[in-house]
């Protein structure tokens, strides 16, 4: 959904990522501080409820996190693998920041119930990023859906933050919404993915590729 506002975010990252360019750092470097700094600060500040402080400390290295393809365009220095280690380590950072929410739901939060909604969020979450991945490995891309990456963030992050301000229900509420987003995602992709398996031109490649095979 916010795809669309990429050009814009372009203007902002860009100058930033030619400055950490100069400095020497990597884009492969810039993914792995980004990366880290949101498990640590996740599995350190969510777990003893410091809802609010984890959530801002995550928000910036996620944001810097987002300097990595900067980086890599203002030194030319793009790879595939860059492009893998990155897709993997974001996996890793949305596990780590759902894994220390639940660990204090089923700890000093004492909810049972969010604990298992954020369970299934991680999961979802997981579904939702997997199911396009899979799709690209068959020949097809799937990059629909209303929960992308950014919006999850976004949502959990909000969410989570604003908890410890005492905003009526809006952690629960947050939880919920992304969990329905999530899941109206993975149905999105997986219908996107048959649609176009199953087109015209899809099907001759396949058709191609046995004949040649045969």
């Amino acid at each position: 959904m916010l795809r669309i506002l990429r050009p814009l975010t372009s203007r902002v990252t860009a100058p930033l990522g030619r400055s950490l360019a100069r400095l020497g750092l990597t884009p492969n470097i810039v993914t792995l501080i980004g990366a880290a700094g949101v498990v640590v600060s996740a599995l350190y500040f969510y777990p003893r409820g410091q809802l609010y402080a984890g959530s801002v400390v995550i928000t910036v290295f996620a944001l810097f996190d987002m300097l990595d393809g900067a980086v890599a365009r203002a030194n030319d220095s793009a790879s595939a693998f860059g492009a893998f280690l990155d897709s993997s380590l974001d996996r890793v950072a949305d596990a780590a920041i759902l894994a220390g929410l639940m660990w204090w739901f089923m700890g000093g939060g004492n909810d049972p119930l969010l604990a298992g909604l954020t369970l299934f969020c991680l999961i979802s979450g997981f579904m939702v990023s997997y199911i396009k991945a899979r799709a690209e490995g068959l020949g097809v891309n799937c990059d629909v859906g209303v929960a992308e990456r950014t919006e999850r963030l976004i949502i959990v992050l909000v969410a989570v933050g604003l908890s410890e301000f005492g905003v009526p229900y809006i952690l629960a509420g947050g939880l919920w919404l992304l969990a329905g987003m999530s899941l109206l995602t993975v149905l999105q992709r997986l219908v996107e993915t048959r649609a176009r398996l199953n087109g015209p031109e899809h099907t001759e490649d396949e058709d191609k590729r046995t004949s040649n095979g045969a």
